[in-house]
């Protein structure tokens, strides 16, 4: 079968090599207790840390290793999907959140925090989603409020990856309840700080090895050293950060569409119905080429726009897309995956099921797919 034309050079397949080894040693074996616990531990984290798997276009200076190109991060995306190591919450850390810091930081900031997120010591979570607000980031109503020297912070926050397991949280707040979406603010919370609590460990439909909480903020004294970038500018951070985000959820989703199909091929081939193997008959045979030819379209798709992403040209309008589209494209894939498996598809012992439940929320965070095609909308004059 054609492959795609690769965006991959050797140096990153080394690193491929290297990322493989470690979930099949340090997260495969882990994945059920995981579930149960609904968390990952720390000493994985701390692990990923010691071999350069987290945080690593970070700069040398701060612990990282100074490698800014996004086929990196892509290339450890790819392998947790790939095993369905669903509670590494790794491209959250690396991919989303610290980010932040490093293009934001003062050098007191970078200095205290980027090297414990670059070992796996320190988490890290941003809390931006609330309770009333969902999709819509400038109906933000956490509150902080200037007391001179800090902030006063109040207010809700739900859906939080890694939120159980954060040291720190990056807290998405308003500075100026009048000023709109010129009224947000990026703050960083710290473990231990006074009046901030966790609440649950929200029981969600699939991830269930990943960490998702409801984080509350009763008065707490945030010091004007956490404020991340400039007070008024948090709603502009998040606008231009999000094109990542996305791309990074969209290249999850191709790598789960490719082991989809790999996990029907190979089923196709060995089930045997009716004294002959179910890829056979005509209509298993189309619908494997089907989503064969789903996930080469889905993967030049993604692999552009990580090209683009790399290059400095990836706008908002190209990640939505490939956010939106990849997503739902793989809901569809692994619904014809179960489908195709029949009775078997809907044990959990069996990984496609698992795929199955761990794939619906793909198309919800990061924006929902509604929220998507209404940046796109709006983008061709609508």
């Amino acid at each position: 079968m054609a492959e795609p034309t690769s965006i991959y050079e050797t140096e990153h397949e080394d690193f491929r090599a290297t990322v493989r080894s470690f979930l099949e040693k340090e997260a495969v074996p882990h994945q059920k207790q995981w579930e149960a616990d609904g968390h990952v531990s720390r000493e994985v984290w701390t692990r990923a840390g010691e071999l350069g798997l987290l945080c690593f276009d970070v700069e040398e200076e701060y612990g990282g290793l100074g490698l800014k190109d996004f086929r990196y991060n892509a290339v450890v995306a790819e392998e947790i999907a790939r095993v369905g190591a669903s509670g590494l919450g790794f491209p959250v850390h690396t991919d989303i959140i610290v980010p932040y810091i490093s293009t934001l930081g003062t050098d007191e900031q970078k200095q205290r925090w980027l090297p414990g997120l670059v070992s796996g010591e320190l988490i890290s979570a941003i809390a931006m989603t609330e309770p009333g607000a969902g999709s819509d980031l400038q109906g933000v109503k956490t509150s902080a409020v200037d007391k001179g020297d800090h902030y006063v912070l109040n207010g809700s926050k739900t859906f939080i990856s890694n939120g159980i397991m954060s040291d720190l949280v990056i807290v998405v707040c308003r500075t100026d309840p009048d000023a709109g979406y010129k009224g947000i603010s990026l703050l960083v919370v710290e473990e231990g700080m006074a009046g901030f609590e966790r609440g649950r460990n929200l029981d969600k439909v699939g991830l269930k090895a990943q960490d998702t909480a409801e984080l509350f903020f009763d008065n707490v004294e945030v010091p004007k050293t956490n404020l991340l970038g400039a007070e008024g500018e948090g709603f502009i951070y998040l606008m231009q950060n999000l094109p990542q985000e996305r791309i990074s959820i969209g290249l999850m989703a191709v790598a789960a569409i490719e082991e989809v199909l790999k996990m029907s091929m190979d089923y196709a081939k060995q089930r045997e119905a009716f004294g002959k193997p179910i890829g056979k008959f005509q209509h298993n045979r189309f619908l494997i080429a089907e989503m064969a030819t789903d996930a080469y379209v889905a993967r030049t798709f993604i692999n552009d726009a990580i090209t683009r992403l790399n290059a400095g040209t990836a706008d908002p309008v190209l990640a939505s897309m490939a956010k939106w589209w990849t997503t739902e494209l793989q809901q569809k894939v692994v619904n014809q995956g179960v489908q195709l498996h029949g009775g078997y598809g809907f044990m959990l012992e069996y990984p496609i099921a698992q795929a199955y439940l761990d794939s619906r929320i793909q198309t919800i965070y990061g924006g929902t797919t509604e929220v998507q095609k209404e940046i796109i909308g709006r983008s061709l004059g609508f």
